[in-house]
């Protein structure tokens, strides 16, 4: 939606489609063996950090479809206050994706990193770490270019 305070912004997808393609790539690869639950976990509160409402709108939708509750979906940006909700292994995917989309510090603290290495084999973990790279560039494409969701 185009307003004064959000004018439209270049049309990113068209102007720069070698980029596109390259992301659609990137996203592709890095969702490879990935389970589709955690991966919508993990690109959705990725998303809620970056305030990214195209892809917040996008993959709770996708979400839904791969099963996951409408609960856990609201309980997602309070994902560390109801550890009976969230998998083990997937409370460690989410400090990781919350770690690497934040950055405060300038690096992951090695206690959320060990965490997800305790939870994910080496292969497993790279996946992840592709992943959460992945939707935050995603992000950055939507929000810098004001993209936002249909209003239903």
């Amino acid at each position: 939606m185009t307003t004064p305070e959000h004018p439209q912004r270049v049309n990113f997808f068209k102007h720069a489609p070698e980029v596109y393609q390259a992301m659609i790539a990137l996203d592709a690869a890095a969702r490879t063996g990935v389970d589709p639950v955690l991966a919508e976990l993990v690109v959705t509160r990725a998303s809620q950090i970056n305030h990214c409402a195209w892809c917040i709108d996008m993959h709770t939708t996708d979400a839904r479809k791969v099963g996951i509750s409408e609960q856990k979906l609201h309980l997602l940006p309070a994902w560390e206050e109801v550890p009976a909700l969230f998998t083990e292994r997937e409370r460690a995917a989410l400090a990781l994706t919350e770690a690497v989309t934040v950055l405060t510090d300038g690096f992951v603290p090695d206690d959320v990193y060990n965490r997800a290495a305790a939870h994910f084999d080496d292969a497993e973990l790279a996946q992840l770490i592709g992943l959460i790279l992945s939707i935050n560039a995603w992000n950055r494409i939507a929000v810098t270019t004001r993209r936002t969701p249909a209003i239903r």
